[in-house]
């Protein structure tokens, strides 16, 4: 059973959190510590056995939490704030249970990927996540490169160490202009959500920012219709290929959306 936890405020926790604590037979924590003072701020007693499950170990406990579920045994699965398996320890057990059968069940709740899009502003009717961009300049400017074209909302993470040099990488291979978010201790008391540009983005971050950060990035703008100019090439080709003038003009403008009186004009005038 995977179970969501608050991001920072324990009254976000659902009833189905705080029954489940009490009730599992095994809590796999990402970090233990967190875990009993959740419980603690819920005013719940964990019955159960309790178990680390950070990523240094999460292979490693797999074996053993397989067998205790195929007994019957009730394991809970919990990080250190929001949903498991959403780049923290979980993935690999569940896929685990899936290849054999076992069943998996999910109380859903916080996430910081969803709240910081909510609070965005930016379109979320279609989004993309990305995990946590890579650590190292080349790889992570490589990253950012990919997402120029991408005309989704991308939601990723980010360490406060890193966040200045991921913006700045940002505003120059995406443009200084292109809109984003910087969502800094989401639901806590110092709650922030930046606004802007990436180039504004990143000389705020220049000095210096603190806690759990995510990122929201505008997808790229859309691209309007060609000119019409650059198609008569296309239109001629076909012509040359044995295709009536008039259906070449019919399918390219089609295709590129264009309008067809336009692009016939362009190729009468271009011979």
């Amino acid at each position: 059973m995977l179970a969501a936890t608050p991001l920072g405020d324990s009254r976000d926790a659902s009833p189905r959190l705080v029954e489940a604590l009490g009730c599992a037979d095994v809590v796999a924590a990402e970090d233990t510590r967190r875990l009993r003072a959740l419980a603690a701020a819920l005013g719940v007693t964990v019955t159960g056995r309790i178990v680390s499950h950070y990523d240094a170990v999460e292979v490693a406990r797999i074996p053993a939490l397989l067998e205790a579920i195929r007994g019957g045994t009730t394991v809970l699965v919990v990080t250190d704030a929001g949903m498991p398996a959403v780049s923290d320890p979980g993935f690999r057990l569940v896929a685990a249970c899936v290849q054999e059968g076992l069943r998996v069940t999910c109380l859903p709740g916080p996430s910081a990927v969803t709240t910081a899009l909510a609070v965005s502003g930016l379109p979320c009717d279609r989004f993309c996540f990305e995990g946590f961009p890579p650590r190292r300049a080349g790889p992570r400017r490589r990253w950012l490169a990919s997402l120029a074209g991408e005309g989704r909302t991308c939601v990723f993470f980010e360490s406060p160490h890193r966040l200045t040099a991921t913006l700045a990488d940002a505003a120059e291979i995406l443009g200084a202009d292109r809109a984003a978010v910087v969502c800094r201790e989401l639901t806590k008391p110092y709650e922030e959500v930046r606004r802007g540009g990436l180039g504004a983005l990143a000389q705020w971050a220049a000095d210096g920012v603190h806690g759990e950060i995510t990122v929201v990035l505008s997808g790229a703008p859309l691209a309007g219709p060609p000119d019409v100019a650059d198609l008569v090439d296309e239109v001629t080709e076909r012509v040359s290929a044995g295709e009536r003038l008039k259906e070449a003009v019919v399918a390219v403008a089609t295709a590129h959306g264009v309008p067809k009186r336009d692009l016939y004009q362009a190729v009468v005038d271009s011979s």
